[in-house]
């Protein structure tokens, strides 16, 4: 008799998934749970979801109001609003004060969302996120990540990555590190950019090193920087193009600065007597953790040195490790001042100071010359028929090779110890191998300090 009084009918209510958003945000949806950082996108998207919360994006409100200043002004870009977006007009936070649109979430870069989460199977109404930053450096991340106190997108525009070249861009062969898009593809990242982004060439931008979505890496970044490994390493994966000799094309070297720096780039020669990887420059050890970045990446702050006020900050995003400077300390984004104007601020945690950096450098450049410059002659002695024979790779081959190596800019830097032992054991094996002799006078001895 209990059994039969018992109702067994399943009542559903369906719940919306989130409140309408109010007049003036344009169509941000913001989140759906404040307490929990669920935003609305995320009810669906729920493996973006989790790997944004690991992000500085996902505590941006959180560390505005804990930073010592915290100004009104400066909430636009701590928020979801109408920065770093195509909407234009006070939208979202800017629009209604609303704690829904706190920190920078999904609709931050992609756009509104309203249109997407009611009508979700509607030609065209899901948003876009844009990795361009625009002509003059002002849309998509620059337009937050940009100013005095944080001129990323001001640094990138006058760095190579910004440098929108069509003719290494447009190339196919060259795409996987000279176009945004084709440098996402060979690294297995699949993204659906803007229609706009998809129709154009791009530089290499913020989203191409950065990940928007994942704080699994420092910084946001795809993959880590501080990889011994040419293929792990984010700021390796372009520059170790060609740093070894290709027996089949015997083309100079490309991009050869991560084989450099790890001790395995160049033609070694018989009579070496070691083995790639053995010989390192303090560059590339556990003296210098973050490798490339460590010299190329250097954030740093000025201040009046009567005053103690701030000045003007460097985000290390001109990715120049002794970028040109003004005489206040400014990076003036030129590339061929005298080495007197070039700042080695990013050399002295290492060497103490930039006067010791600067002489470093001299030493190194110098002695490496003398070698290249002692080397060059020989190779004019030995006959063409030893130059580039298919299926024979010769010692003449081999040392043109480690001459242009030591003639690329920046190798007596990112590895003095190899560059030199290189070009020393190819001199010995030209006169070793072809009889040839130099008057050079240049000593044959490793002179720069320990090697190995």
């Amino acid at each position: 008799m209990l059994a039969g009084c018992v109702d067994e009918e399943i009542v559903f209510v369906e719940r919306p998934i989130f409140d309408d958003p109010p007049a003036g945000a344009q169509g941000f949806v913001g989140y759906s749970d404040l307490n929990t950082q669920r935003t609305v996108c995320g009810n669906c998207h729920v493996s973006r979801q989790a790997r944004w919360e690991e992000t500085a994006h996902a505590n941006a409100w959180e560390t505005l109001q804990a930073s010592d200043n915290p100004q009104a002004f400066c909430e636009a870009c701590h928020t979801v609003s109408e920065r770093g977006n195509p909407v234009e007009g006070d939208a979202g936070w800017v629009a209604t004060g609303n704690p829904r649109y706190y920190d920078v979430q999904c609709e931050a870069c992609h756009g509104p969302g309203l249109d997407h989460v009611t009508t979700p199977d509607q030609p065209g109404s899901q948003p876009l996120a844009t990795i361009s930053l625009g002509p003059n450096a002002d849309q998509g991340c620059a337009e937050c990540h940009s100013g005095v106190h944080r001129p990323f997108a001001e640094e990138w525009a006058a760095s190579g990555h910004g440098d929108m070249n069509p003719s290494p861009q447009g190339r196919a062969a060259c795409q996987s590190c000279h176009e945004g898009k084709g440098a996402l593809r060979a690294w297995g990242v699949k993204s659906i950019f803007s229609p706009e982004d998809d129709a154009e060439l791009q530089a290499i931008t913020c989203a191409v090193c950065h990940d928007p979505h994942d704080g699994s890496n420092q910084g946001q970044l795809r993959f880590a920087v501080d990889a011994p490994v040419v293929d792990q390493n984010l700021c390796m994966k372009c520059p170790s193009q060609r740093g070894t000799p290709d027996p089949i094309s015997f083309r100079g070297p490309h991009a050869p600065e991560g084989p450099l720096l790890l001790g395995t780039g160049g033609w070694w020669p018989p009579n070496l007597e070691y083995s790639p990887g053995d010989i390192l420059g303090t560059h590339g050890t556990e003296a210098n953790p973050r490798l490339c970045a460590g010299c190329h990446v250097t954030d740093y702050s000025m201040e009046d040195p009567e005053t103690g006020s701030f000045e003007f900050r460097t985000t290390g995003h001109t990715f120049q490790a002794t970028p040109c400077v003004d005489e206040d300390g400014r990076h003036t984004g030129a590339s061929d001042c005298d080495l007197m104007e070039r700042s080695f601020q990013s050399c002295t945690d290492c060497h103490g100071s930039e006067a010791a950096a600067r002489s470093a450098y001299i030493v190194a450049e110098q002695r490496i010359e003398n070698l290249a410059n002692s080397l060059e002659p020989l190779l004019d002695q030995i006959p063409e028929e030893e130059f580039g024979n298919p299926g024979r790779y010769t010692t003449a081959d081999g040392a043109l090779f480690n001459l242009q190596l030591a003639r690329v800019n920046g190798s007596a830097t990112h590895n003095p110890f190899l560059v030199e032992a290189l070009l020393v054991a190819t001199i010995r094996q030209i006169q070793l191998d072809y009889e040839v002799s130099t008057s050079s006078g240049v000593s044959l001895e490793l002179e720069l300090g320990q090697s190995h």
